[in-house]
């Protein structure tokens, strides 16, 4: 979401530090470029205006033109500033109460079901028990939507009805936690196509019967200023304790997640990231502002590392690496493991770094088609197969690539690059702890190496997406194995 943003803010602080010195023209200068990439990211021009004028005063500062390095001082401020407009700290939700009561708000497509079921998930990975509560009787598809996700996550739904009072449903629903221990109840309430008088009456009835201990706001981040808005108008019928931001993971400029702290004076505790029921990240500022100037998120990728590992089965594999007896079985778990945690490209956004020289590593990146080609491959192997790529003759590969969908010669580079990834996984954990074998914290993900990342395919060559040696190099290395 933030790709423009970071990229124009980048531009500028380039020419702020390779500046040995800065006056007060060219802190202008700087900051005027940053007021226009703020405005064309969508943030609400009061909350620009006001940011700047904060920056440029700190800026002006005598110690700060007067130090060694005024261009990174001027950049430590900006992200401090950022920091503090995104709202200083994560806040947690306030879940006191037997049960604790969250209501989600918010307009007709928002993603208030989903969040619904992503919060769920959320306090379940809390091992607190949620109890999901369909409210919305307007929309026919609502109830059951929520009763399939219900199903899916092993989280119990009220049996709501589409012939009950939503009010008398909630106060219904908030009993029956209590009854069954659940710790927490999660409201998902009906929205409208745009805000009225009747929807505010019935979502205030609501929260004066149930007296939840959080209101939150779920806003379409895509909607740009209008969220701004939306949430604007929420907020003075119903007092919010907080917002989630949904579709972050889309094209939109960012505006709305910079403006809606400052504009409500609210938190916002969660954005969604994908389509995904574990799609939902904890908004920390201090993490989103290091992802908007370039600096990367290393705290949030351990934290998805660690949710798809632990130390037990991080020794096995460090074992096996060791012995090289690191198969195909173990490959395709742990290939598994690194999709959830979400794209390739994606994970390379929150590497310190990465973000300035992603478009020069385009050749070697990995195609998410190409990881379930991989896998394809390797499903089409029986498991003696999978742990004995070795043995693999003519025929095997034939039956494997007419399984999968692919050719002889996709087989064959799959199994020449598997076992390069081996002998550079034996050779990396000889050394010392931490190496590559735990690359970014993320255990088994091996570093990059020259035919692509971890040995992988790097999207080069005809006829397949696998890295090829030239001829003129198989030539050199036929040479030096005679002599």
């Amino acid at each position: 979401m933030f790709d423009n943003l970071s990229e124009r803010l980048e531009g500028v602080f380039k020419r702020f530090r390779g500046k040995g010195r800065l006056d007060e023209k060219s802190i202008q200068e700087g900051l005027r470029e940053v007021r226009l990439a703020l405005l064309e990211a969508d943030v609400n021009y009061r909350v620009v205006k006001d940011f700047i004028e904060t920056v440029r005063e700190r800026a002006l500062d005598q110690e700060v033109l007067a130090s060694l390095t005024p261009g990174q001082q001027v950049v430590k401020i900006v992200h401090e500033e950022l920091v503090q407009l995104l709202g200083g700290a994560n806040e947690p939700l306030d879940l006191k109460g037997s049960p604790g009561v969250i209501m989600l708000v918010g307009l007709q497509g928002s993603g208030k079901t989903t969040t619904a079921a992503k919060l769920a998930q959320h306090l379940r990975s809390m091992e607190l028990s949620p109890y999901m509560v369909p409210a919305d009787v307007y929309r026919p598809a609502a109830i059951d939507q929520l009763q399939q996700l219900g199903s899916d996550l092993e989280v119990p739904v009220h049996p709501s009805t589409s012939q009950d009072s939503p009010v008398d449903i909630c106060e219904a629903a908030v009993k029956e936690a209590g009854r069954n221990g659940s710790d927490v109840v999660l409201l998902d309430t009906a929205g409208r196509l745009h805000i009225n008088e009747e929807l505010m009456q019935e979502l205030a009835a609501i929260r004066d019967r149930v007296q939840p201990r959080e209101i939150l706001l779920v806003a379409d981040s895509m909607t740009g200023q209008d969220a701004v808005n939306v949430a604007q108008s929420f907020q003075e019928r119903l007092d919010l304790s907080g917002v989630i931001l949904t579709k972050m993971e889309g094209d939109a400029r960012g505006g709305a997640a910079l403006s809606i702290r400052s504009i409500l004076q609210r938190p916002i505790k969660f954005v969604g990231v994908g389509e995904k029921i574990q799609d939902l990240e904890t908004f920390h500022p201090d993490r989103v502002a290091n992802r908007i100037l370039g600096m990367g998120d290393v705290l949030t990728l351990i934290e998805k590392a660690q949710s798809e590992y632990d130390e037990e089965e991080s020794e096995v594999l460090q074992r096996k690496m060791e012995k090289a007896s690191f198969d195909l079985e173990d490959f395709r778990s742990q290939m598994r493991k690194i999709r959830k945690m979400g794209s390739i490209d994606g994970l390379l956004k929150l590497m310190p770094g990465m973000g300035q020289i992603r478009e020069q590593l385009q050749d070697v990146q990995m195609p998410e088609k190409e990881l379930s080609r991989i896998e394809a491959m390797i499903n089409s192997m029986t498991p003696w197969e999978r742990k004995r790529p070795k043995a693999l003759n003519a025929s095997r590969k034939n039956r494997i690539a007419k399984g999968s969908g692919t050719t002889q010669q996709d087989v064959n580079d799959l199994l020449k690059k598997f076992s390069q990834m081996q002998k550079m996984m034996k050779k990396f954990s000889g050394k010392k702890k931490g190496g590559s074998a735990e690359m970014a914290g993320i255990p088994g993900m091996p570093g990059m190496d020259e035919a692509g990342m971890g040995g992988l395919p790097s999207g080069k060559g005809k006829g397949s997406s696998f890295t090829k040696k030239s001829p003129k190099r198989k030539k050199r290395e036929k040479k030096k194995k005679k002599k």
